[in-house]
């Protein structure tokens, strides 16, 4: 399986894991997405009626976790990351807007397109994540 993130995702995750409070998230996302298979990843909120494009909002850690968007593209074995948000702490907030959601499911099928993503991988420890421009990536 491959995984993506969108520029959102990315520049919300820096920004949560440079907080004390939210160091707990790189091993949330590399515990699901990592150790996953495509049709556990089906588990969460559909956001859209697509069976083999299922767009997910999943929950971790709670009613006060962590809220993840993402576009599961089940035959090609492909996750996107799009949007990563606390529900408490300094950063914490609602679940984005419909329109939010909206903006974020369009931009990803854009940048699916375009090639304008990030390739994740994990070192061998299992515990970092890395995040690599798909122009240097061989798809």
């Amino acid at each position: 399986m491959n995984i993506y993130c969108l520029d959102d995702f990315k520049a919300e995750f820096e920004k949560l894991t440079s907080k004390k409070s939210y160091n707990d998230l790189e091993q949330v996302i590399i515990n699901y997405f990592f150790n996953s298979s495509v049709i556990d990843l089906c588990s969460g909120v559909r956001l859209n009626n697509s069976e083999e494009t299922p767009y997910i909002k999943k929950r971790f850690k709670g009613r006060g976790g962590y809220r993840v968007y993402f576009l599961l593209m089940i035959l090609q074995g492909n996750v996107y990351l799009m949007f990563v948000h606390p529900k408490t702490g300094s950063e914490g907030s609602e679940n984005i807007t419909d329109e939010s959601k909206a903006y974020l499911y369009k931009k990803v099928l854009r940048c699916i397109n375009s090639n304008d993503l990030y390739h994740l991988t994990i070192n061998d420890s299992q515990d970092t994540l890395f995040f690599k421009k798909i122009e240097d990536v061989q798809r």
